[in-house]
Formats: structure tokens, C-alpha cells, sequence
């Protein structure tokens, strides 16, 4: 059983996702890494997260899979949030470009991600990721491939 199914089951993507919002639990990689979804609507999803140096790679910055992870997870909800009770997706392909260095020092980010197209078979999603002020930190787009459950 999943986490979503465990928030309801034969609830809509949408209702599943806000159901795990109302009661304040979050997936095993956003412990892990410690962001949160914090907002969802049909074809939208945010989540919000503070690097550490828990997150650091060997040079000293946040490691770029922490970005990918967020935007990943933003574009993965988003679509979540326009998929039937029979429906799940997967992730089929992630390009995510940086913009900026992160570090500790940046404080929370937030990732934010809309659906530019929703298909039968195929889902396209982009996201950006920004500091408190609004400086682009890194965006990202995303094919995935929704399943049947």
C-alpha cells in the first residue's frame, strides 16, 4: 500500500495529496531531506524546504540533487493532482537547469510546479525553484507517464 492510498482510498489524485497535507504526514524522501508539500490545486503543487549542510556535496554547497528532488517532486504532484482514483504516474524524464548556487546560508526554498499538458498516456510539467526574495534558483521540466493502477 502506498502512502497515498494509506491518505484514502478511491479518493482522486487531488483529494489523496490534500488529505496527506490536512493530516501533516510526508513521504519518506521529504523527511529524509526535510521539505514539505505544502500546497496543492488541480494542476499545481508546492513544496517548501530549508537545505542544510546535512544536504552538502564535497565542494561545500547543497548538492544539485536536492534540487532535482524538489523539482522532481513538484512536477511529480502537480500532475498527482489531476489523476483518477485508478490512476498513478511515474516519472519518464527530468531536465533541470541551475541557475544559482545554494548553500545553508540561502534559507527555505520553494519549489513550484504547473501541468503545461495532460494526456491520456503522457503528462508535461515545469517547475522553478526559488529563494525567500524570488531569486530563480533552478527550473525544470518533466515527462511522465501516467498508468493505470
Amino acid at each position: 500500500m502506498t502512502l497515498a492510498d494509506e491518505a484514502g482510498p478511491g479518493l482522486s489524485g487531488i483529494d489523496q495529496l490534500r488529505a496527506l497535507i490536512e493530516i501533516g504526514v510526508q513521504p519518506p524522501i521529504g523527511q529524509t531531506m526535510e521539505f514539505d508539500l505544502v500546497s496543492i490545486d488541480e494542476g499545481r503543487a508546492v513544496f517548501t524546504g530549508t537545505p542544510s549542510q546535512r544536504v552538502y556535496n564535497p565542494i561545500g554547497s547543497v548538492h544539485g540533487g536536492y534540487a532535482a528532488t524538489l523539482l522532481d517532486s513538484a512536477c511529480g504532484c502537480a500532475v498527482h493532482s489531476l489523476l483518477t482514483a485508478e490512476q498513478a504516474y511515474t516519472t519518464l524524464e527530468l531536465k533541470v537547469s541551475y541557475l544559482r548556487a545554494i548553500t545553508a546560508q540561502t534559507g527555505e526554498v520553494t519549489a513550484e510546479a504547473t501541468v503545461v499538458k495532460m494526456g491520456g498516456r503522457a503528462a508535461f510539467a515545469e517547475a522553478r525553484l526559488t529563494d525567500a526574495r524570488g531569486t530563480l534558483l533552478a527550473t525544470a521540466t518533466s515527462t511522465l507517464l501516467v498508468i493505470q493502477r
